[in-house]
């Protein structure tokens, strides 16, 4: 069993007992790290692909050890203008090793909490957005701030991902 995580912004393929060296995390040696962002798992023939990231999934972690990598020299130069700079840098590291790669009941609880939370949001504001849509007949002349904040406040969803024309449709569809 494998999987597709990000950590620390970076994305890896990890499997369990491998030892994965990452950008340096805010965690002390020993302690333990879960990671949400798993866009892909795969157990044998059983492939799962998450839109953005596959759901329940998570990546447990332990923290060995900080270090430092190798040097890398930079060395710039200018030719027949005598400008020569030579700088170095070490990044900081992590070491991890990953301890389990799949997918968690306990995680199911959490999202469906923070759905019901937005919509009986939702219901609360019903009431009040009729009268400002009834006024902002032309979103056309709205900015897409403006007409996001609309959106959100019809309750509809993706909004992060639409464009303005977008936006006016699915506002114009809600009225």
């Amino acid at each position: 069993m494998f999987a597709i995580v990000e950590i620390a912004g970076q994305q890896f393929k990890v499997a369990k007992d491998q030892k994965v060296f990452v950008h340096r995390l805010d965690a002390k040696t020993g302690d333990k790290v879960s990671f949400d962002q798993v866009f892909m798992l795969a157990d044998g023939n059983k492939v799962s692909v998450g839109a953005p990231a596959v759901v329940n999934a998570s990546v447990e972690a332990k923290v060995i050890r900080h270090l430092k990598d190798d040097k890398v020299i930079v060395f710039k130069k200018k030719r027949r203008k005598g400008y020569r700079v030579k700088n170095g840098h070490r990044q900081s590291l992590t070491e991890i090793l990953i301890e389990s790669v799949g997918v968690g009941t306990a995680k199911k609880a959490a999202p469906a909490k923070k759905a019901a939370a937005p919509k009986a949001a939702e219901k609360k504001e019903a009431a009040p957005k009729a009268a400002p849509e009834a006024k902002a007949v032309d979103f056309s002349s709205k900015t897409v701030a403006e007409l996001k904040e609309l959106a959100k406040e019809a309750g509809i969803t993706g909004i992060s991902a639409m464009k303005k024309a977008d936006l006016v449709a699915a506002l114009e569809a809600k009225k």
